[in-house]
């Protein structure tokens, strides 16, 4: 058919691209090699690991720490973040920085908050009543 046509030459359409070579012209080249390690992402959602897979290789995540170093992720607390959890204008002070506006007030709060318990303790320890749970199984 490639010789009814009238527009360019036969050669173009020759298929000879598309033809699966001889074995004698085949080199022993590997048809793929083996990829870089660590060159595809973890979490891709579109890789063909199994689920087995991705959960074996993502490691425990949920699991509960009693250390108080450790956050929520697994990963232990830097100074900075343990300093910043009892007091809000820690970590500034810690890099020599005035504290932001929200971390004074968060400051200023914390101490209000600490003072009502301390007065709620006070005024709690000096009388033996206990309040509204003495009432609940008496008739």
């Amino acid at each position: 058919m490639s010789g009814t046509s009238n527009v360019g030459s036969g050669q173009v359409y020759e298929a000879g691209d598309q033809r699966v070579p001889p074995d004698s012209q085949k080199g022993g080249s590997q048809a793929y090699e083996e990829g870089q390690k660590n060159s595809h992402l973890g979490n891709d959602s579109k890789d063909s690991r199994s689920i087995a897979n991705r959960l074996a290789a993502s490691g425990p995540q949920n699991t509960q720490s009693t250390s108080d170093d450790t956050s929520s992720s697994g990963k232990s607390k830097s100074a900075e973040t343990r300093a910043g959890e009892v007091d809000p204008t820690a970590p500034a002070k810690m890099h020599g920085n005035q504290p932001s506006r929200g971390a004074r007030i968060d400051k200023e709060l914390q101490d209000e908050e600490a003072a009502i318990l301390a007065k709620k303790d006070a005024a709690k320890g000096g009388s033996k009543s206990g309040g509204t749970g003495d009432a609940v199984g008496k008739k």
